[in-house]
């Protein structure tokens, strides 16, 4: 693995998910792979859990650490090429990632969508301008389109319950499902948790459905053949899993067309499901989203997936240091 930006990047995700499961059982096992190397963590948002897990994945594999959230610990970047520098942004991403790669073996990026322009958005252009200027792998730390980091712990989070709970179905059914929220949020993790739950369901290892009002449609090349069920108790019904996401509209970009509460999941309707869990990647706003008696009951895993971040970054990792 040369770059870790998208699902495209992996070989072998049923792999990747067992290394993360061995990570999960002895943390320490390749901490050698990681002696005398260094990542640079890069923040252009905030980050609780994306920080503190690759930081400590890192750390599990010996590694030096070093954080920067830019703007505050840095210049601003200019990501634009060709342009006359007479901004807000004192440094270009030619000069800084140039830099950055010569003191760091991996990069980790976190960077939003805008939600201004959507083939601004759409074209990455903050991962790619770092790929391109600083010559060491790239971690995808949640972008403007994806979170492959957190898709992979929804994995390793879903491939735990499926192994632990022998009254699960063989091919488990997995729904995203769209929750209300008063302000616009990417679509970074619904585009992600579709776009890695549409691998594994072509693996015939899951079904996969996606719930959402009209007007909330994931870009094509990530809700795939998916199922798209407008009616969330439909979907719910007989469900295994429950994903919560809320996401501004794609086709009217960057919109919130509906706040309808009663979108947010509660109880009676995790009570249509199949003794389901719920997931969600967090932060979540309770009450608002997702009730409280569902965040704090049996059926919630949103701590343990929290938790598998670490794992999920420590699995990307080792793979990148084994190819150095």
């Amino acid at each position: 693995m040369t770059n870790f930006l998208s699902l495209a990047d992996v070989t072998d995700l049923d792999a990747l998910i067992q290394s993360g499961l061995d990570a999960k059982a002895n943390p320490f096992a390749s901490q050698h792979l990681g002696k005398n190397k260094t990542i640079g963590l890069i923040f252009f948002n905030s980050s609780l859990r994306t920080r503190l897990s690759t930081q400590k994945a890192a750390q599990n594999l010996g590694m030096n650490v070093m954080i920067m959230n830019v703007g505050q610990d840095s210049w601003g970047l200019e990501m634009e090429e060709g342009v006359l520098m007479n901004g807000d942004k004192a440094e270009h991403i030619r000069e800084a990632a140039a830099v950055i790669g010569r003191y760091c073996n991996i990069i980790g990026i976190r960077a939003f969508a805008e939600l201004q322009d959507r083939d601004k958005d759409y074209r990455e252009q903050v991962m790619h301008q770092f790929a391109k200027y600083a010559r060491v792998p790239i971690v995808n730390l949640e972008s403007a389109t994806r979170h492959p980091l957190q898709s992979l712990a929804d994995c390793i989070t879903i491939e735990e319950v499926r192994r632990a709970d022998v009254s699960l179905p063989k091919r488990p059914k997995v729904v995203l499902t769209w929750l209300p929220h008063f302000k616009p949020l990417p679509q970074a993790v619904g585009n992600s948790f579709s776009e890695w739950m549409n691998a594994r369901a072509q693996a015939g290892q899951i079904e996969f459905v996606i719930t959402h009002p009209e007007g909330y449609e994931l870009a094509t090349e990530f809700a795939g053949t998916a199922p798209v069920i407008y009616n969330q108790q439909e979907a719910f019904d007989g469900a295994d899993f429950i994903y919560g996401k809320n996401w501004s509209s794609y086709t009217q970009y960057g919109q919130v067309l509906t706040q309808d509460p009663s979108w947010a999941v509660t109880m009676e309707h995790m009570n249509r499901t199949n003794n389901g869990k719920f997931m969600h990647c967090l932060p979540v706003r309770r009450n608002l989203k997702v009730s409280d008696a569902v965040l704090d009951s049996p059926q919630s895993l949103v701590i343990e997936q929290a938790a598998n971040r670490e794992w999920s970054a420590q699995a990307v990792l080792k793979e990148i240091l084994t190819s150095l």
